[in-house]
């Protein structure tokens, strides 16, 4: 295999996930853990030419003052992940690559995230352009000194509040209008999205924020031959609804009501305590059983934020059903387990995957990555079994 140097840009690049996601690169390199829990280290992709993980260089945005070294202690501190002889080894690689984390913006944020930034440069802009220009030079000086052959950037950051479109949202002449202006609406995510797009750079959307999944950035993918991908990281409670919902369908139960109580006190949980916050990730929580099962049965998602449990997130789901004879019958379930842990093994999945799809030219929505996200872009299958089926045709196509 080539030993081509790619980069990772992480907006969020201090949070729970990029720090685990960077301490997983770095352990992976340096061959002290192992592939567990990485969809792309399983036998489908014997043959295909994925990056190593010896082969990438970290940078990234975030509006708070931290190192990787700092983040991953207070993970490990809070939440008794990892062990202290892997962040020893692993240190010199997040020290490193600290150093290349820039200030980001917390333009069209919102005030929940907004309360997050220490740092005063983040709001040193006037106009989204502005903000988008500060980004781009970001991203060019991180690929020029690193000598980069590759670079993907990933919005990994807090969830934004939902956004309604409007027709500024409709084209690329009337997005580029609206960012000469005042505008504070426009979300940070979308931000960084046209920022990368407008330079030819993959955007991984890992939240359910804005982010590249509007209709003047999908054409701008288009006119800079890049990609996109996302939204919001499928990795624990719903991916349990995909994955059970087929079973009823296929057996031919009624689903009569699917409650899922989500609890957990992470950073990201402060941020979902906002209301406002809180709505964009119920709508991705939310979408999935009826459209497996092709009708609406009642149900009810909430999120609340118990800071005693920092990372560890637990869901508790209850799912009412009918069967034979019109026998009302209940199956329940309790997902636990460690936010971060299970969000950074895909991050780094639909990375490498991404990575492959820009060397064979691939342009646009990256539908085959389906199977990693809540809301998937460009694809209404939800599915797991069916997505997978979906991943595994594109690898037989690629290898």
């Amino acid at each position: 295999m080539s030993k081509r140097r790619v980069g990772l840009w992480l907006i969020g690049a201090v949070g729970g996930v990029s720090s685990t996601a960077v301490l997983g690169i770095s352990a992976l390199s340096r061959k002290v853990t192992d592939t567990t829990s990485l969809v792309t280290a399983t036998p489908l992709f014997d043959g295909v030419d994925l990056d190593n993980f010896d082969q990438f260089v970290i940078g990234g945005h975030d509006i708070r003052r931290c190192s990787y070294v700092d983040a991953v202690r207070e993970l490990h501190e809070r939440s008794n992940v990892f062990n202290e002889a892997m962040i020893q080894v692993c240190t010199p690689d997040l020290e490193k690559w600290s150093a290349n984390v820039r200030p980001g913006t917390v333009l069209g944020s919102g005030p929940t995230i907004s309360k997050l930034a220490d740092l005063p440069e983040v709001q040193r802009v006037n106009t989204p352009k502005e903000a988008i220009e500060r980004v781009q030079a970001d991203l060019r000086n991180f690929r020029d000194q690193n000598n980069l052959d590759q670079l993907v950037v990933a919005n990994v950051s807090s969830t934004e509040p939902p956004k309604e479109l409007d027709d500024r949202y409709s084209t690329i002449a009337k997005f580029r209008a609206a960012l000469e202006t005042k505008d504070t609406a426009i979300p940070a995510s979308a931000l960084y999205g046209w920022a990368a797009l407008d330079l030819g750079i993959p955007y991984i959307n890992f939240t359910p924020s804005l982010g590249s999944s509007f209709p003047a950035a999908l054409q701008l993918a288009e006119e800079r031959k890049t990609s996109v991908s996302g939204k919001d990281g499928k990795t624990g409670e719903t991916m349990m609804k995909t994955v059970l919902a087929p079973m009823f369908a296929h057996r031919n139960f009624k689903i009569l009501s699917w409650v899922g109580h989500n609890i957990f006190g992470n950073r990201d949980g402060v941020v979902l305590d906002d209301p406002t916050n809180k709505a964009s990730k119920i709508q991705t929580k939310d979408q999935v059983v009826s459209s497996i099962v092709g009708y609406k049965p009642q149900t009810h998602v909430s999120i609340e934020y118990i800071q005693s449990l920092d990372d560890w997130k637990t869901a508790w789901d209850h799912i009412h059903f009918q069967g034979f004879l019109n026998t009302k019958m209940i199956l329940q379930f309790l997902w636990q387990g460690c936010d971060s842990l299970l969000a950074a093994p895909l991050l780094l999945d639909i990375v490498r995957l991404t990575l492959l799809a820009q060397r064979r030219g691939e342009v646009g929505i990256l539908k085959h990555l389906a199977c990693f996200f809540k809301s998937p872009m460009g694809c209404d299958e939800h599915d797991f079994f069916k997505q997978m089926e979906m991943l595994a045709a594109y690898v037989g196509r690629v290898r």
